[in-house]
């Protein structure tokens, strides 16, 4: 057999769907994008900067510095939030950890991902080396979001998640590596090869929901797809080789994880159809599914004055399958009727009072929570997994008052405005930069399309 017939066996060996799939990868770094998806990316790269500044100082972002100091590695690229360079897939590690430090990070709701706080640490991990734009950048951010979020709606998320897998350990993983592959211009072959390695090492237990100081969560969910992501580009860019097509033949990714997967996900729409438009941004430093309460109670506190005191039952309707995911949690910033308690009675949920585990033991808190009923409502399941609510407040005067969303804020039916992320941005940033600092960041990333080389953002983020 000639290598031409060898070729073009070997060619249609690869299915329809990896092929469009890996040329769009290939080609995304040169398509231009739509001005609304681009400013949609910019609202959540500046999202995830800031959940990453803010996480670099939490619990989970110090055990990851410490680890990457210890292992060393080539100084190439920056640990946001430091000063320290660090080798690219220690970075992405470290910046991917630091996004999911906490409940600050973004989502795609339908695919019960977290794209953010994957996709960023990888682009940045290989933007950097490779000296690339803040238009590179913000086309690899938005073809990771497309990625992530179209392989966790292929393995059908919420069934996936339910059956013990970590939906945002599996997309995060796949948007990473496509966003690194973009940026290190690969040929469609090698980004077969280099999404192969990356099917290779997919992983992620939904056990960790149970994790209670977010230090597993943060590397499960955060560090270790950026970290895998960035390895698996990397390796393709190497010459390794090795199976061409893992979505498809004998034993594929499908075949393993879901065989009933619908595979078209994965490119249906794909360059029309931008999932960046349907991630949602969180306006409460908490587990997504409890961003319609929050949003519901603020709102009836601001109507009616309302007051822990004055309340005799609370009464929170939510998505049933949501309710799974927060219900009786031991992590204060995924509980739904502890947060629901401390918005009563503080008038607002804070990144501090979220993660304060003293809190959960406070006799006024448990005593509140004793007056508060979350409650599954399958009328109120949506497959897009916008932030519903209907909650009803028996008061101990004899009234009853009821208030619903059906798009809180934050989801893309109701998106957060600049004006939204900047005032969040800065409360995440301003510690640790400074107003000045998190002020002169936040002005660059909304100019990123005109930068010419993202390295000049490391003054910039730097803590």
């Amino acid at each position: 057999m000639t290598r031409e017939n060898m070729v073009k066996k070997k060619s249609a060996e690869i299915s329809p769907i990896t092929q469009q799939l890996s040329a769009y990868i290939a080609r995304a770094i040169k398509k231009p994008l739509p001005k609304p998806v681009i400013e949609r990316a910019k609202l959540h790269t500046l999202d995830t900067f800031a959940a990453i500044i803010a996480g670099s100082r939490l619990t989970p972002g110090k055990k990851v510095l410490a680890y990457v100091k210890s292992v060393g590695g080539k100084p190439a690229v920056g640990i946001v939030g430091t000063r320290l360079l660090s080798s690219l897939p220690a970075a992405a590690l470290a910046n991917g950890m630091f996004a999911h430090a906490d409940e600050m990070d973004d989502t795609h709701p339908a695919s019960l991902t977290h794209p953010g706080r994957n996709v960023l640490p990888a682009a940045l991990a290989i933007g950097e080396s490779g000296h690339c734009s803040g238009t590179a950048l913000l086309r690899a951010v938005v073809l990771g979001y497309d990625v992530c979020a179209r392989m966790m709606l292929a393995l059908k998320a919420i069934e996936f998640q339910r059956a013990g897998h970590y939906s945002g350990a599996f997309g995060g993983a796949f948007g990473a590596t496509a966003a690194a592959a973009a940026l290190l211009k690969l040929d469609e072959q090698k980004t077969r090869f280099a999404l192969s390695y990356c099917g290779q090492q997919a992983a992620g237990l939904a056990a960790v929901l149970r994790d209670p100081e977010h230090i597993q969560k943060s590397f499960a969910g955060g560090g270790m797809p950026a970290h895998n992501g960035v390895v698996s580009a990397l390796l393709a860019a190497h010459g390794f080789t090795g199976v061409e097509d893992i979505f498809s033949g004998e034993r594929d990714f499908f075949y393993a994880f879901e065989p009933a997967a619908d595979r078209a996900e994965l490119t249906r729409d794909l360059g029309r159809d931008y999932k960046m438009l349907t991630s949602a941004i969180k306006c409460w430093p908490v587990g997504g599914p409890i961003q319609g309460p929050l949003h519901v109670l603020r709102e009836m506190i601001r109507q009616h004055g309302l007051k822990a005191a004055d309340v005799k039952k609370v009464v929170a309707r939510i998505p049933d399958k949501e309710l799974e995911i927060v219900n009786n949690r031991d992590m204060p910033n995924i509980s739904i009727r502890h947060l629901l308690a401390l918005m009563l009675l503080d008038g607002t949920v804070t990144s501090a009072s979220a993660h304060d585990f003293a809190r959960m033991k406070d006799s006024r808190v448990l005593a509140l929570k004793e007056c508060i009923e979350a409650v599954g409502d399958p009328a109120l399941t949506d497959p897009q997994r916008r932030w519903r609510c209907v909650m009803t407040i028996a008061l101990k005067d004899g009234r009853t008052l009821t208030h619903q969303t059906m798009a809180a804020k934050g989801s893309y039916e109701n998106p957060v405005t600049r004006e939204d992320e900047a005032e969040k941005a800065l409360d995440l940033m301003g510690p640790v930069l400074g107003r000045r600092g998190a002020e002169n960041l936040i002005a660059e990333i909304w100019e990123l399309d005109r930068i010419k080389d993202i390295c000049a953002l490391r003054k910039l983020y730097r803590g």
